[in-house]
């Protein structure tokens, strides 16, 4: 594991702004889809090396790293990444319940509302780096845990599915079970201690 310290408050605002800055695409991820994916990684059944995951950070496409001012910067925005992957693993690994996935909120007819879905598609996209190994969980009793996220996160849905996320308040009582359900997707897979 590395010895560098878990992400700062500071650092988190740099990599928050780098990726909402003109020098990323417009298809790169915000910070809450890629906590979301980062998530996906940390919670797998298997480790997944950041030249894989990376490229889902920037865009579809293969042409849309972003703009670099130098090779170190690079590096740099990286190491912020996977110190966020790495925080993450570590939180869950020995305080799972403090971890908490970074929805975005906002107010709707007077109540606080979770807004899970930008979280659940970076999740998704996390889930279908290892769709095959993933879909042990999928076909066990405890697929359950996985629907909230699906409905909010996957490309598309069935249509009957579509009734489950036609209100904002459907949508924030998805994110609540979101919560409750992470620890137990990564307890699922049990502790991959080749991750650290």
């Amino acid at each position: 594991m590395s010895t560098e310290p878990l992400l700062t408050e500071q650092e988190f605002e740099e990599l928050d702004h780098f990726l909402l800055s003109d020098r990323c695409g417009d298809d790169a991820m915000t910070m809450d889809s890629l906590h979301g994916l980062l998530t996906a990684i940390a919670v797998g059944p298997e480790a997944i090396a950041t030249a894989e995951w990376l490229p889902k950070v920037w865009g579809s496409e293969p042409d849309q790293t972003p703009s670099f001012k130098s090779d170190a910067e690079a590096k740099h925005i990286q190491n912020l990444m996977e110190r966020m992957l790495e925080d993450i693993t570590v939180t869950l690994d020995i305080a799972p319940n403090d971890f908490e996935p970074l929805f975005c909120e906002y107010e709707w007819k007077g109540k606080r509302i979770l807004d899970a879905e930008s979280w659940a598609w970076g999740f998704m996209e996390g889930v279908n780096l290892r769709s095959s190994a993933w879909q042990h969980l999928w076909d066990s009793p405890q697929a359950t845990l996985l629907k909230p996220i699906y409905l909010l996160g996957a490309e598309e849905i069935e249509e009957e599915e579509v009734k489950l996320v036609d209100d904002p308040i459907k949508c924030h009582k998805l994110a609540i079970e979101i919560e409750a359900s992470i620890i137990q997707i990564y307890r699922f897979w049990g502790r991959k201690t080749t991750r650290h």
